[in-house]
């Protein structure tokens, strides 16, 4: 049997890029199975993460794990592919030999001609689902044109380059048939689609299409940039009832020395007012957002600004990454990474000890509401369950205390009655 494993391993740009070569496999009858533990398949492709260290470090430790079930011949051949196995080929070549060949992020045509398999262009909106079956990643757009401080994506994937609308429409609609009900909007940046194809921004074009597509019920917009956020997507968010009150926008900090030192392309004045504008348009919008603590020269005044910013924003959901430097970044090359690693950490550390009660309060303000939950499956005898308000795998889950047989991937009309920071309880209606 032609049996190949997939490991995913990073974003969740990474899953939709093994979902469609997944896809391309199956169709030239491989099994694919996608278990990162297993050696059942005597071939395995990882598809690496290159993004910060930590994640570098998970992609190099599952590789040299599948490299010694090769030299145990518990696994026959090994292909990497993937962020880290751009960036990094050469030197990985040299380190673990026990790979048979390292392919990059542009495209993975080689990874199916090392498996024998002629990519068809017809199959290029089909996947091969490795979430529940009733959500998945929609991938509008490949690569960025920003030049963030920090952020080796650009190197990595190059310049921003969008899906054609009406692939994207297909891909989406071919996802509604077999059941998915909700669907992230994913991209480096949500907010640039369309520029390059259409010479504007048609981000909010393309939702409004998306909300046309029969069977998805939800459809929920991750990674956007704050600056000169596209007006006409608040006017979206707020008019179509399917698109989630929810939105990810990784902001990274308030501080306008910080800012401009990242080369953000947006100012403290300019992000709080987009804040403003989200809030007065949508008043029970979720947003989730991520922090960038301990870049060069972050004194201890940029981040009592950052503190209080985040008390006074009141995000619903926050995360926060110490900076680490990234090779060929402008951070990296320019600038001396003069914040030592423990106050890296402790500053972290007390913005998330912010967050918590900010988090805290908001879900304690949901107790007594009704809302419609879609049932993500049974957890150790629970039904868990989310809102509008919380995407997967990130955010809060509700659990839903009944003696009812509950069904995946359905909507149900719960009351909230317990919180706390992370999770809520709820009841049916």
């Amino acid at each position: 049997m032609k049996l190949i494993n997939v490991v995913t391993l990073g974003c969740s740009k990474n899953v939709v890029d093994s979902e469609h070569m997944m896809a391309q496999a199956e169709a030239a009858g491989w099994k694919v199975t996608f278990d990162s533990n297993s050696t059942r398949a005597k071939v395995v492709v990882i598809n690496t993460c290159g993004f910060i260290n930590d994640a570098k470090q998970e992609s190099i430790e599952t590789i040299l794990s599948f490299a010694a079930a090769k030299s145990a011949g518990r696994i026959e051949r090994l292909f990497v592919m993937g962020c880290l196995s751009e960036r990094y080929a050469d030197e990985l070549r040299e380190e673990i030999p026990e790979v048979d060949e390292f392919f990059g992020v542009k495209t993975f045509d080689g990874v199916l001609a090392a498996l024998g398999v002629e990519r068809k262009a017809e199959l290029d909106t089909e996947r091969t689902l490795t979430t529940p079956s009733h959500y998945a990643y929609l991938k509008i757009a490949e690569g960025c044109d920003r030049r963030c401080g920090y952020c080796a994506i650009p190197l990595i994937r190059g310049g921003h380059v969008s899906v054609p609308m009406e692939q994207v429409l297909e891909e989406a609609q071919k996802l509604a048939d077999r059941g998915v009900r909700e669907i992230m909007v994913i991209a480096q940046d949500t907010t640039y689609y369309g520029i390059d194809l259409y010479g504007k921004r048609m981000l909010a074009p393309l939702l409004r299409e998306l909300c046309k597509v029969k069977g998805v019920e939800w459809i929920r917009l991750h990674y956007a940039y704050p600056a000169n956020f596209p007006a006409d997507v608040i006017e979206v968010m707020r008019d179509e009832p399917k698109i989630c009150k929810y939105l990810d926008i990784p902001l990274q900090h308030i501080s306008d020395n910080q800012l401009r030192s990242m080369k953000r392309a947006v100012g403290k004045a300019g992000t709080e007012q987009l804040i403003r504008d989200l809030r007065a348009a949508i008043p029970d919008l979720a947003i989730r957002t991520t922090m960038l603590v301990g870049y060069p020269g972050e004194t201890d005044a940029d981040f009592e600004e950052l503190k209080e910013f985040v008390r006074q924003a009141k995000f619903e959901r926050l995360g926060v990454f110490t900076y680490s430097a990234e090779e060929g970044t402008y951070s990296a090359e320019k600038l001396t990474d003069d914040v030592p690693e423990h106050v890296k950490q402790a500053r972290a550390d007390e913005l998330m000890q912010l967050q918590s009660a900010i988090s805290y309060d908001y879900n304690a303000s949901r107790v007594g509401r009704i809302e419609r939950v879609i049932v993500d499956g049974k957890v150790d005898g629970r039904w868990m369950a989310r809102s509008q308000y919380d995407s997967p795998e990130v955010d809060t889950e509700i659990e839903i205390q009944t003696e009812k047989r509950l069904r995946r991937g359905c909507f149900y009309d719960v009351r909230i009655i317990e919180a706390d920071e992370y999770d809520l309880v709820a009841e049916l209606v």
